[in-house]
């Protein structure tokens, strides 16, 4: 079952009762000009095990521990915004699966040949992604795209990552003078910022279902990143974030703002189709099935992840 986003953009206050997720909203309660039926709503219930993620957008959001508590004993993705509106913190739970101690050893011991060969899968699927986009946003073939995700080695000594990423980013936004992709860059990276956070938040929300530690990436490392093995493995599903950011930036014009209205938008990245071994599913649901392969790599029941196809 897919579960649902809540996002909180407004003060709120947010606690636990029943199992349930009681939603309080002060402003609706002290607003004398509303009718009695509208403030009848202030008040709204949501179960528990039926939220996937929270998002936390305003300075006079109230949760409480018992609420948060909940969240995560039902391995819910907390996030939180600074004063941009921006995702500055991710919050998940310790243990999201029964053999976690089992599963973290085996991908502690994962040997470095293994880690190499998994990222070379990672790229080249992220390379062909790449290039669907392309294709799809250009309407033409970027054949170089497909070539070097072919020529993708094991750990990708090469780079190719980082040759198909400057391809792409300059023929998909072509047409906006000086873009470049860079997370304080001129727009669209405001937009294409916030995706990413969410799909880090869902990436990292399936790792630890899958009994693996987002920490210990295949290939980053970063000593100061939490989500070294979230940033891996959501690789190949940048690209779904990106056609949707197009697409949005196609309807709204290049000075595309990060609005309610788009934030909303965005907010669907969860329910995104996404094919893996030609069945559809929503993303949230695929992302658990590549995390489930990637612990089987580690314990060598597989070589190969499941990642999406586009």
């Amino acid at each position: 079952m897919i579960k649902k986003t809540l996002y909180f953009g407004n003060p709120a206050y947010l606690s636990l009762q029943n199992k349930q997720l009681v939603i309080k909203l002060p402003e609706v309660e002290r607003n004398a000009s509303l009718p009695e039926c509208f403030k009848s709503q202030s008040v709204i219930t949501r179960p528990i095990e039926d939220i996937g993620l929270v998002i936390l957008d305003h300075k006079q959001i109230t949760i409480t521990s018992g609420a948060l508590e909940a969240l995560l004993e039902n391995n819910c993705s907390v996030i939180t915004c600074d004063n941009k509106s921006m995702p500055v913190g991710l919050l998940l739970p310790l243990y999201g699966n029964t053999v976690q101690n089992e599963r973290f050893r085996e991908q502690l011991t994962a040997t470095l040949p293994l880690k190499k060969q998994l990222w070379q899968q990672t790229i080249k699927v992220k390379i062909q992604n790449q290039a669907h986009v392309l294709q799809y946003c250009s309407g033409e073939d970027n054949k170089c795209m497909r070539i070097w995700a072919e020529e993708v080695k094991s750990g990708d000594p090469d780079n190719l990552e980082a040759r198909a990423a400057a391809y792409y980013w300059k023929t998909l936004y072509a047409h906006i003078p000086g873009f470049t992709r860079d997370r304080d860059g001129i727009p669209p990276n405001n937009l294409l910022n916030y995706g990413y956070a969410i799909l880090r938040a869902i990436i990292a929300r399936a790792l630890v279902s899958s009994g693996l530690l987002p920490t210990l990436g295949i290939h980053h490392h970063n000593r100061y990143n939490a989500y070294c093995l979230a940033d891996d493995i959501m690789e190949p599903y940048r690209p779904y974030v990106d056609k949707l950011v197009f697409q949005l930036v196609k309807t709204y014009g290049e000075n595309i703002e990060l609005t309610k209205e788009i934030k909303s938008v965005l907010l669907t990245i969860p329910t995104l189709d996404v094919v893996i071994g030609r069945k559809r599913s929503p993303l949230m649901i695929a992302a658990t099935q590549t995390t489930a392969s990637l612990y089987k790599c580690f314990s060598g029941e597989l070589r190969k992840i499941a990642y999406p196809e586009m």
